[in-house]
């Protein structure tokens, strides 16, 4: 380095040092620093499909057939023993009765008020290869996805219809804060794609909504900024993307994180579903060891949308 670059660099500093205010310009120009993570909850099989609902996280394990709710102290509850092969997932109905997707069986059950479980919708007519996830939008419509890499949308009446296709192994899925437009993890296919969801539930105007390079995301959760955060579980992550594919922050773990909600309070604690993972086929070996934690970070926005 020569004289006069040694110079230069030493008027930089004293410049930031007098003027502190360009050094934190500098620093915004970056992702944030990355928030503390602190567990709330260990010792789950396999979490899936967090939900903040009535003042508590909800949440499937699979490795238990069971759903759990979990307040922000760290007292958990069994909602429902659901006797379910994986995958299962959960929703609600605007009236609050709850949806669970029977993934193997390719149906919906409704539990009612009295604590009944009944059938919702049957989805055979369209797949029998399974189903995955679920998000209800405003008008109590579900989508609902899996199959042959399909969408299917059921009215309130139980009636089905697909609605999409060629959805490279659908994962979460998450309806913006105006209710216009639905968004899916692509997870084979490294994206999140949008659709514009129409008067009658149809969707319309394909779109990648976000690029995500080597990212693979899980589950997904929108937030007041219009931002997205997705699970991602071979890259150990939480990941929070603008439309565009802009990542504006990230969260390591030390396992896979299957999926990610907003909620608490003020709707600005983020909770992260993370598992050590080891493939579909030690899947058992999985639940048995027990490592799914739920954990959570304080997040920049507050919870919008749904689920």
């Amino acid at each position: 380095m020569s004289i006069s670059e040694g110079s230069d660099r030493l008027k930089d500093k004293l410049t930031l040092s007098l003027n502190p205010e360009m050094e934190i310009g500098l620093m915004s120009s970056k992702q944030p620093l990355e928030p503390e993570v602190q567990t709330l909850m260990s010792g789950i099989a396999m979490g899936e499909s967090p939900r903040w609902h009535q003042g508590r996280l909800w949440f499937a394990d699979w490795g238990t057939q069971q759903v759990v709710a979990v307040d922000a102290l760290g007292n958990s509850e069994v909602m429902v023993e659901t006797h379910l092969d994986l995958p299962f997932s959960i929703d609600w109905l605007p009236d609050g009765r709850l949806l669970i997707v029977a993934g193997r069986a390719s149906l919906i059950l409704r539990k009612e008020v009295d604590g009944m479980v009944v059938t919702h919708a049957d989805l055979r007519s369209i797949s029998d290869m399974g189903w995955n996830e679920i998000v209800v939008d405003r008008n109590g419509r579900a989508y609902v996805n899996g199959g042959p890499g399909v969408i299917a949308v059921v009215n309130p009446d139980g009636s089905v219809r697909q609605v999409a296709d060629n959805i490279a192994f659908p994962n979460g899925m998450a309806i913006t804060q105006d209710g216009k437009t639905l968004i899916i993890a692509e997870s084979h296919g490294r994206r999140l794609t949008a659709f514009n969801i129409e008067g009658d539930g149809s969707l319309s105007h394909r779109r990648v909504w976000a690029d995500l390079g080597e990212g693979c995301p899980d589950g997904i959760c929108v937030d007041a900024d219009d931002a997205v955060w997705y699970g991602d579980v071979p890259n150990k992550r939480c990941v929070r993307v603008l439309e565009g594919g802009e990542v504006v922050q990230t969260i390591a773990l030390d396992r896979g994180c299957f999926a990610c909600m907003l909620g608490g309070a003020e709707g600005k604690t983020l909770f992260l579903v993370a598992t050590e993972w080891r493939g579909m086929e030690n899947a058992s070996a999985v639940a048995s060891a027990r490592t799914g934690k739920i954990l959570t970070a304080e997040a920049p926005a507050a919870a919008a949308g749904r689920p």
